[in-house]
């Protein structure tokens, strides 16, 4: 039976209240409360802005660091493939310095040959090719003779010609080759220093990209406070309301018993009526229940009465609350002021409604056995400055 005091308590009644006065002026609380929560608001909106703005600035530098390094990349396969070429190049300007070398070998050997012959020619006397022709013994061998010195003449001509051709084109070449390399490897430096340079920018663009996130980080961390600070607020200004309530019922609940001239909760002690007709089947405090064969704490007290008899108020008040509580049902407090309610319990056929003023032994519902596993019974409590009292003590004995 704890929870129903806990449950209402904890709704109807704060633990801070403050002292109620009546020079408080509850509307500037409120208004003031509200110009802090709105200029938060005003501040909080302008925040998100800013936010939005670094965001946008964010994917800006982030779609540049992106491109930087597809030009990265994209230069950096263009410079492997220049040095591809260039180590392409170098081994074919091998090739022909090796045919060069070759040729020009090939070209010294006929010289050499060609030479020995001249030389050879002057040891046996400088004999001329006619002389050899006309010393041949026979007409035949002289024919062979010249035409063979005519063959050795043109072939050598020939191979010479060919030779020195040979060496001009594959020189020609290795130029050609020389020269592409060499723009080969400038266009290498270029693009190095080109990736270099992509990679400075892609440096600052780094350290901008962390620079907007840092900044957007502390104005996030700046709106979940500001949203903190408007909640905090949101709480002050539910707790106005709820001690402006408070106070207007207060005055409503004196100035009703100033009209009936009825005395305050607290002077009536052990005068106050019956609630509902019948008989108390359970007490208030710690019980034992022979079903659970457990003791239970009881924060009222249970009437058994007659199905549909009238439930009343036990003195005049402001009705707070009128809901339904698991194990109780159907719930009434009334607010007598003075920190004191009082609470009515597995009622049916409500008969008020909330925040309507209420007279002492005016009908507020009939017994009914809403949450009841008893049959129709009334739960009846006595608050009384956060404490739980026990009714017997406060009605009239009988």
């Amino acid at each position: 039976m704890k929870i129903l005091f806990q449950i209402v308590f904890i709704i109807f009644y704060s633990v801070n209240l403050q002292a109620q006065s009546d020079d408080r002026d509850y509307n500037e609380e409120l208004r003031y409360q509200n110009d802090a929560i709105n200029a938060l608001k005003t501040e909080i909106s302008q925040l998100r802005l800013k936010i939005k703005t670094a965001e946008s600035r964010e994917r800006t530098t982030s779609s540049r660091i992106s491109s930087i390094d597809e030009e990265i990349s994209l230069t950096a396969k263009l410079i492997q493939s220049l040095k591809n070429e260039e180590e392409k190049a170098r081994k074919k300007i091998l090739e022909l310095k090796n045919q060069i070398l070759k040729n020009e070998n090939e070209l010294e050997a006929l010289r050499l040959r060609y030479k020995q012959r001249v030389v050879n020619s002057y040891l046996k006397g400088r004999i001329t090719d006619l002389e050899r022709v006309f010393s041949s013994t026979t007409w035949r061998q002289a024919m062979y003779r010249t035409h063979y010195l005519k063959i050795i003449s043109e072939i050598e001509k020939k191979m010479t010609k060919q030779i020195e051709k040979l060496l001009i084109k594959i020189s020609q070449q290795k130029l050609e080759l020389e020269a592409a390399l060499r723009n080969n490897l400038s266009l290498v430096r270029d693009k190095e220093k080109q990736i270099n340079s992509y990679r400075n920018m892609r440096i600052n663009r780094e350290k901008e990209l962390n620079r907007i996130r840092t900044d957007k980080k502390a104005l996030a961390n700046y709106v979940e406070e500001k949203q903190a600070g408007v909640k905090q607020l949101e709480s002050i200004i539910k707790k106005v309301l709820e001690d402006k309530a408070r106070f207007e019922r207060e005055q409503r609940i004196r100035q009703q018993q100033e009209a009936l001239k009825t005395k305050s909760f607290k002077a009536l002690k052990g005068q106050l009526p019956w609630p509902a007709q019948g008989r108390i089947i359970a007490k208030f405090g710690k019980q034992w229940n022979p079903k659970l064969k457990t003791t239970t704490e009881n924060p009222g007290i249970d009437i058994k009465g007659q199905p549909g008899s009238a439930i009343r108020t036990v003195l005049g008040g402001v009705v707070t609350t009128i809901t339904y509580i698991r194990g109780y049902g159907t719930t009434i407090i009334i607010d007598h002021g003075g920190g004191f309610y009082t609470v009515y319990s597995h009622v049916t056929n409500i008969q008020t409604t909330v925040d309507s003023q209420v007279r002492n032994g005016d009908v507020i519902a009939y017994m009914g056995d809403s949450g009841s596993i008893n049959g129709s019974k009334l739960h009846f409590e006595i608050w009384g400055k956060g404490q739980k009292l026990d009714p017997e003590k406060w009605l009239i004995k009988r």
